[in-house]
């Protein structure tokens, strides 16, 4: 049995991921966000309520530190707001503002054109089976 194309497979898709993080980077750079920072206002835009700062590093996967810097540049562009959590006046809440939800839309927008323009190559019948065969990985990866 041939194995050089399951040999490649890794390659490929690190290939094909990176090409999707330049891509999405070029077009998050004109609205002065970095792939980090979307990410985060992503999080943040999916909770109904405040965030703390360490369920946000704990869901960006990154330390609470680094989480820190993410929202400070998010801050000082006026994206989201910092307050103290009025149940534990150790931590910090973080929500998005209306210049968030602004963002939030014109990034969606970035990621779909960014997503078409890569995905275009497929047929509509090969996106569907990349699609689930991406999410069967995503599953396996809960367990």
């Amino acid at each position: 049995m041939d194995t050089a194309p399951e040999s490649d497979l890794p390659e490929l898709f690190v290939r094909a991921a990176k090409r999707i993080r330049r891509n999405q980077s070029a077009r998050l750079a004109p609205l002065g966000l970095t792939p980090a920072q979307a990410r985060a206002l992503r999080i943040i835009a999916r909770h109904s309520e405040p965030l703390r700062m360490a369920a946000l590093a704990e869901r960006l996967d990154i330390v609470p530190r680094s989480a820190t810097t993410v929202v400070d540049a998010l801050e000082s562009s006026g994206l989201v707001g910092r307050a103290v959590d009025p149940s534990n006046r150790r931590s910090t809440l973080v929500t998005l503002t209306d210049a968030g939800r602004v963002a939030l839309s014109r990034m969606s927008a970035a990621r779909r054109e960014a997503a078409e323009e890569l995905f275009s190559a497929l047929s509509p019948d090969e996106r569907e089976t990349l699609r689930h065969l991406l999410a069967t990985l995503d599953a396996g990866d809960r367990c």
